[in-house]
């Protein structure tokens, strides 16, 4: 393979902290995550020559590589886990906020459901924290519109019953 051109680094350093969200999204473990981190610029080397401006903004191919390469290892890790850690296996990791952060209860609260649901379903709520529109969200995860709406109705319905009632 040859060395990267000036536009993908200069891609990749711009969109490094969309990439590290996704892989934060779909592996919990810092090592993994890494390694996920990792494959997806990987793959998004392999196929910068087939990135054609104009056909796809470059964050839905972005996404689009990323996600894939996330639910692809995803599902891979679910069909042959790794075995135990000594003493058994090591809790999720759930980020610290920040200490001045007013509701950080209620943001671990939020994590912790967000880690409960499938792995399409994480896409939508990724997606929607980056603030992508339907649109944009149906041209990334390859649906319609309507479909987008229906499924990001559903997946607010499921974090609604994952996260504890507040006063």
């Amino acid at each position: 393979m040859s060395a990267a051109s000036p536009d993908f680094l200069r891609l990749l350093n711009e969109h490094q902290p969309l990439l590290r969200r996704v892989a934060r999204l779909y592996c919990p473990d810092a090592e993994e995550r890494q390694d996920l981190y990792q494959e997806i610029v990987l793959q998004l080397w392999q196929a910068w020559p087939q990135y054609r401006p104009g056909v796809a903004k470059v964050s839905t191919w972005l996404y689009r590589v990323a996600l894939n390469v996330a639910i692809t290892d995803l599902r891979r890790r679910t069909r042959a886990p790794t075995p135990a850690r000594f003493g058994g296996a090591a809790p999720p990791e759930v980020p610290t906020p920040p200490p001045d952060c007013p509701d950080a209860d209620d943001l671990a609260h939020l994590y912790r459901a967000i880690e409960q649901l499938s792995d399409v379903e994480k896409a939508f709520v990724l997606l929607y924290l980056e603030e992508r529109t339907y649109e944009e969200m149906a041209d990334i995860l390859g649906i319609t519109q309507n479909n987008v709406r229906v499924k990001m109705h559903r997946v607010q319905d499921k974090l609604r019953q994952l996260l504890p009632l507040t006063t």
